[in-house]
């Protein structure tokens, strides 16, 4: 995928729909109870089916695998918060990497914070747009998915530092790869806001609801030019993929996850252990409760300085949106009571590393690109 350039276009609000930073040098809280019994349920399955077994999830632990330096940093910066019976929520970052193998910097493209709560099978999709203005670790004045560049811990800092919360996990993706998986599930079905012709993404679509081939999905994921919003209408596609994916899975029966598991090995590097992605599907399966996603973005506005295209943070809106996120709540109803543990979290959504204007509702007023106008 590309690297950042004008935004074009109008961007969106909010939508929902139904189907770590580590501080202080804190120490870690203990994994997810329920995963823990389904993991080591699952682990006396494969001791019991024996060594092919053991082979099949060896090798995919492998693929799967990050370099050595990466994992050592990712630990220093992956952490899970404290957790109680009632409250089983994490935060993983998913990254879309671009790797053009010229010599270039690599950026990632795609910067999703996701929160999974397995109990109440409810996930929560947030893009942060990959021009937003921050300031790097070494106080320069950077887009934030420059920070890839050095590395995933870096990107995990600068993320966890502007969203305000710790984040458990780490998946670095391939959406090109990602073509074979949509393939395999039949398709996934998406709705289309608008007809859309052919751009950077190569192909034309018409609005409505329709079931796209991995191909499609790819080149819808990719479209920036011909989208109301621009790079924003681009981040909403790529949620849009992501949520029918997650859907679509955990849709499957439980004797075809673990074969879905293989093809996502091949397209994703992650400091989860195969064990532990088998076992939060499988108890997002048990939970229960039909699956709930919600969707949304940072809101921002476009703003050029000095020659450069950036996308600046509007704090207030931002802050309100991830109390909303925290609690588990629909970060696109500003009308619902936010628990005052997440009001009370002078942490959450400050966009500490942003460095836009504080002073910004008449930049935001004025700008041709803010959160408001991608359809």
């Amino acid at each position: 995928m590309q690297d950042s350039e004008t935004n074009e276009g109008k961007m969106q609000e909010p939508e929902s729909h139904t189907v770590s930073r580590k501080e202080g040098g804190a120490a870690r809280s203990k994994r997810v109870p329920r995963a823990v019994k389904i993991s080591v349920a699952l682990l006396l399955v494969l001791i019991a089916a024996g060594a092919a077994a053991w082979a099949w999830i060896s090798s995919l632990g492998a693929e799967m695998s990050l370099g050595a330096e990466e994992r050592s940093e990712l630990e220093d910066v992956l952490v899970e918060p404290a957790r109680s019976e009632q409250q089983e929520a994490f935060y993983t970052l998913i990254i879309g990497s671009d790797s053009r193998g010229d010599g270039a910097a690599s950026r990632s493209d795609t910067i999703i914070l996701a929160r999974v709560d397995i109990a109440a099978a409810r996930i929560t999709l947030v893009s942060i747009p990959r021009d937003t203005m921050v300031y790097g670790e070494d106080g320069s004045l950077e887009k934030i998915n420059a920070a890839y560049n050095d590395g995933p811990a870096s990107t995990v800092r600068a993320v966890s530092e502007f969203a305000g919360v710790d984040i458990a996990h780490y998946i670095e993706v391939d959406f090109r790869g990602l073509e074979q998986i949509v393939d395999a599930l039949g398709g996934v079905r998406v709705t289309i806001p608008e007809d859309i012709s052919a751009g950077n993404g190569g192909m034309a679509f018409s609005a409505g609801e329709q079931v796209l081939t991995g191909e499609q999905a790819f080149a819808y994921a990719r479209e920036r030019y011909t989208v109301s919003g621009g790079d924003f209408g681009r981040a909403r596609a790529q949620r849009q993929i992501a949520e029918a994916i997650i859907s679509q899975v955990l849709a499957s029966g439980p004797t075809e996850i673990p074969g879905l598991i293989t093809m996502l090995a091949q397209s994703i590097g992650t400091d989860l252990a195969p064990a532990d992605i088998i076992s939060y599907a499988l108890s997002l399966q048990g939970s229960g409760q039909p699956l709930t996603t919600f969707s949304t973005v940072a809101p921002s506005y476009a703003l050029n300085q000095d020659g450069v295209s950036y996308v600046a943070t509007m704090y207030d809106e931002w802050r309100a949106v991830m109390q909303r996120v925290d609690a588990g709540l629909d970060p696109s109803d500003a009308s619902v009571a936010v628990p005052a543990e997440q009001i009370a979290n002078e942490r959450l959504g400050s966009a500490a590393n942003a460095a836009g204007p504080r002073d910004y509702a008449g930049l935001a007023a004025g700008s041709g690109l803010t959160t408001a106008d991608a359809r």
